[in-house]
């Protein structure tokens, strides 16, 4: 609240200096000029102060951790951004009028660096709101995760009514299949947090091999099984199914790699945009100081 009351102050500073300029006429231009000049110092100190709240809430959009907070914050630094815009603008009306070349040139490059950094906040905002990895996540530690649970539970109901002389080996393969969708699970987290194409490649195909294995003891089960065991393995078969099925939604988020690419850019592609921005615009502040010094002599 703070900032915004210094905002709307000086942007009534600026309205009193234009009506002020107004009023002076033609008799008057070197009191137009210094106003103008005035309104434009305000203008760049504004537009920084804009930019660096832009930037702020972007990095946040892209540290969010649920979709509600990414949304929210790259809604926020979307309308901060057009606020940077429209700043941007009146100066460049303000410098037009003032014809300063020293000036115009200086705008004329923070103008291109917020081109460039326009786009690629764009693309980072994009993959931010898209959050692959966060709903992969989420997929693996609630829906899949459940879902071998009750894969494990129900390979024990099979355990339990299997006659003692085939006991050895149905619990042999009950841990051979319910250790391959736990090693599935486990694959999970780092497929979710690997950047690298090929990496990501080397774990499914090991998701692969683990799922064959598993679905190999459940065949051998279906060998095994007593008549009061038929049941819950046909439900265990079904389990192994929503799993993999869920496994390679899973899979297919985290391939997008939405939130890791957008941390990507945020962290190497953006803070050059963002510091050649801000130095052009601190170049620009200077630059008019030193000329409204110069007209107050």
């Amino acid at each position: 609240m703070r900032q915004l009351a210094s905002v709307a102050a000086r942007r009534w500073v600026v309205a009193v200096l234009s009506g002020i300029a107004i009023m002076a006429g033609c008799h008057a231009e070197p009191r137009a000029v210094f106003a103008r000049l005035a309104e434009s110092r305000l203008l760049a100190a504004d537009l920084r102060v804009s930019f660096s709240r832009a930037v702020d809430a972007s990095n946040r959009a892209v540290m969010a951790d649920t979709d509600a907070a990414s949304i929210a914050f790259a809604h926020e630094a979307e309308q901060t951004t057009e606020v940077v815009q429209g700043d941007a603008d009146k100066l460049a009306e303000q410098l037009r009028s003032l014809g300063f070349p020293n000036e115009t040139r200086i705008f004329g490059e923070f103008a291109g660096h917020w081109s460039e950094y326009r786009k690629l906040d764009r693309s980072i905002l994009d993959l931010a709101v898209e959050n692959t990895n966060l709903k992969a996540q989420s997929l693996s530690f609630g829906p899949a995760s459940e879902t071998a649970d009750s894969f494990r539970d129900l390979l024990a109901t099979v355990a339990r009514a299997t006659p003692a002389k085939d006991r050895c080996s149905v619990d042999a393969l009950v841990g051979q299949a319910v250790l391959g969708v736990r090693e599935i699970q486990v694959l999970h987290a780092p497929h979710i947090a690997e950047p690298d194409d090929t990496a990501m490649a080397r774990m499914e195909k090991q998701m692969a091999d683990l799922e064959t294995s598993a679905r190999g003891a459940l065949h051998g089960l279906s060998k095994l099984a007593a008549p009061g065991a038929r049941a819950p393995l046909a439900s265990a078969i079904a389990a192994l199914d929503r799993f993999v099925d869920l496994s390679r939604k899973i899979v297919s988020l985290s391939r997008r790699n939405s939130n890791v690419r957008s941390l990507s850019l945020s962290l190497t592609g953006r803070p050059p945009l963002a510091a050649a921005c801000d130095g052009s615009l601190r170049a620009l502040q200077e630059a008019l100081a030193a000329e409204e010094s110069t007209a107050t002599r």
